[in-house]
C-alpha cells in the first residue's frame, strides 16, 4: 500500500507543481522518479517519455502511466495516472468557476503573460535534455536533421515521421550501424 501511496503523491504533486504540460513537467519528473525514487533510470525514463509522445492521449499521463505500470503493473498504472491528473482536475475547476471575472484583469494579464515565458524556458531545456538523451553519434544527428527539416519545412505528418524513424532505427541496428 505504500508503494501505491508514493506513486500517487509523487505524480500528485509533479501535476499540482508543474506548469505548461508534458515537457516542463519533465525536470520535476526527472528529479521524482529517477533521483528521488530511483524507479527507473534516466534513459529509461526518457524511453518512456518518448514512447508517450508516439501514442495518443497526454504526454505527461502518458508517462505517469508507464512509470506506475514498471512499478506495480496495472494497479500502479492506475494510482499513477490518477495521481498526475487529480489536480489539473481540481484546478481547472476552481479556475472555471472564478476565472471569468477576473480575465480583464491586467494584473491576471500580466501574470499569464510571466507564466508563457516560464513556460517557453522550461520546454526549451526540455528539448536540450531530449536532445542530450537521444542524439549520441553521427548518425543521430543526420537522422534529427533530416527528421528536423521534414517537419518545419515540408510539414511531414509527425506519425509519418516517427514510423520511418523507428523502422530506420530497427535497420540500422540490424545492420550493426548503431550500437544500442
Amino acid at each position: 500500500m505504500k508503494e501505491y501511496l508514493n506513486l500517487f503523491f509523487s505524480f500528485f504533486k509533479i501535476g499540482l507543481f508543474t506548469f505548461g504540460g508534458g515537457y516542463a513537467m519533465l525536470p520535476m519528473l526527472e528529479r521524482e522518479v529517477v533521483d528521488t525514487h530511483g524507479w527507473t533510470s534516466r534513459v529509461e525514463m526518457m524511453d518512456f517519455y518518448a514512447l508517450s509522445q508516439c501514442v495518443p492521449g497526454v504526454i505527461m499521463v502518458n508517462t505517469a502511466t508507464f512509470i506506475g505500470y514498471k512499478r506495480k503493473g496495472i494497479a500502479g498504472a492506475a494510482v499513477s495516472t490518477v495521481g498526475v491528473v487529480m489536480p489539473s482536475i481540481l484546478v481547472i475547476t476552481i479556475i472555471a468557476a472564478v476565472l471569468t471575472n477576473f480575465m480583464d484583469n491586467k494584473y491576471v494579464a500580466h501574470a499569464l503573460t510571466g507564466i508563457r515565458v516560464v513556460v517557453c524556458a522550461l520546454i526549451i531545456d526540455t528539448v536540450l535534455k531530449l536532445f542530450k538523451a537521444g542524439v549520441k553519434d553521427k548518425i543521430g544527428v543526420a537522422i534529427f536533421v533530416v527528421v528536423a527539416a521534414a517537419v518545419i519545412f515540408l510539414s511531414a505528418s509527425p506519425i509519418i515521421v516517427v514510423v520511418a524513424a523507428s523502422v530506420l532505427g530497427i535497420v540500422l541496428v540490424k545492420a550493426g550501424l548503431v550500437k544500442v
